[in-house]
This record gives C-alpha cells, structure tokens and sequence, in this order.
C-alpha cells in the first residue's frame, strides 16, 4: 500500500476558521449568549455539540444545542459560494497524489458544508476517500475520524501522516498512532500545535509544499 496523507480541511486547506468564528458568535447572541471570539476560537475543530458543551458548559439548557448548531449552519451556509482555499492547497494535494501518497480528508464536516469545501478545494480527482462528521461517532480529539480515515483506505498508522490546524487535529492524529504536522494557518500558537502532539509545523499548504522534500513526509515515500 502506498503511504496515506490525511487531512483536516477548515483552517488546513480553506481558509475558513474565523469564518465559523463570526457565525457561531451570531448564532450565540441570537440565543442571548455571549461568548468571546477568541474562546470560540479556540474550539473550532471539534463537533457542534462539543464546542457548545466546551463554550457553555455541561449545566447548559441543552434543550437549545440543536437550535445553536443549526443557526450556525445557517449562517455559516451563506459563505458557501464563495469559501476561500488556502494558498497551495490544491497544488499539495496534486503534488502529493503524484509522488505516491493516497490523499484522504479527515473532516468534522459534514452534508452541504463538506461539499462546498470540496467545491473549493477543486482537487476532488486526487482525493482517494472522505472521513467526515457523518461517518465517526465522536469527532476529534478523539482518534475516530483518524481511523475511519485510514480504513477507507486501508492504511495502516504506521505508514501514515496527518496534516491539520488545531490541537483537536493534533490529538486525535497522536491518540490514532499517527504522525502529525501542523499548520499555522489555522491561527492557532506554534507553542500549543507542538505540545499538542505536532511533529514539525509550517505556516499554510504553500509552505509545507516548499518543503517537502525535507519534511517528514519524504521519509514515507518510496516504502510501498
């Protein structure tokens, strides 16, 4: 089997963290909620039921869980259009898929959301298979997206690397036994990707691709 590539898509390929920033902020003041940005944040990434339990707390009404996720989705929905790829993203996964690499997306999104960053990313033919919020259980920092990711496939963790923007991503890479890189694009501090679990970290998809050839990557190449 050829080496597997898996990676997260929002803040890892599109540049689209702060933008379910400024929705799930709206949907929150919608609800009489006020939850600061940074806080939110911090916590994209993980599941809509999580970030609202991680930002209101487990004494919460829960009750409005559902309405919260789905005036998030609304918001967010009307950015579909128009979601921004991350420089080089396209090209890594093209340059990736051309040297070897089976190329999987390991994604907390889901249903519309997921195809309109799929539309964005524009690499749909070099994409071997799609882990997505509809597929796992718990979403990250648990290591299921990870290992639907890597059943799709048929990879083994050994033989495979992880690429995302948030400690959940480093997380759930680490807790499935599989290497991790880091991108700064996401926004998230250097300091906390690397104690999270990341191995090297780069600033977005353009420089990682600058420097595969020396980048962790290239050790995997060249195995199958």
């Amino acid at each position: 089997m050829p080496p597997a590539v898996l990676f997260d898509v929002d803040g890892t390929l599109t540049d689209t963290n702060h933008l379910h920033v400024i929705a799930w902020w709206e949907a929150f003041r919608q609800a009489g909620y006020h939850a600061a940005m940074w806080q939110i944040h911090r916590a994209i990434g993980i599941s809509a039921t999580d970030l609202i339990a991680h930002l209101l707390g487990e004494d919460r009404d829960r009750d409005q869980d559902e309405a919260l996720a789905a005036a998030h989705d609304t918001l967010y929905g009307t950015w579909f259009d128009r979601l921004p790829a991350l420089d080089g993203a396209q090209d890594l996964l093209r340059t990736l898929a051309g040297r070897g690499w089976c190329v999987v997306l390991a994604t907390s999104a889901g249903g519309a959301e997921l195809k309109a960053l799929r539309r964005a990313i524009d690499a749909d033919d070099v994409i071997a298979g799609v882990a997505s919020a509809d597929d796992v259980e718990a979403g990250k920092p648990a290591p299921d997206p990870v290992h639907q990711a890597l059943e799709l496939v048929g990879a083994s963790a050994g033989e495979a690397v992880f690429v995302g923007d948030t400690v959940w991503d480093m997380k759930a890479a680490t807790r499935a036994g599989v290497r991790a890189v880091a991108l700064l694009s996401g926004g998230i501090p250097r300091a906390d990707l690397e104690q999270a679990g990341a191995a090297a970290v780069y600033q977005n998809p353009a420089d990682l691709l600058s420097h595969l050839d020396s980048s962790l990557l290239a050790e995997y190449e060249g195995r199958a």
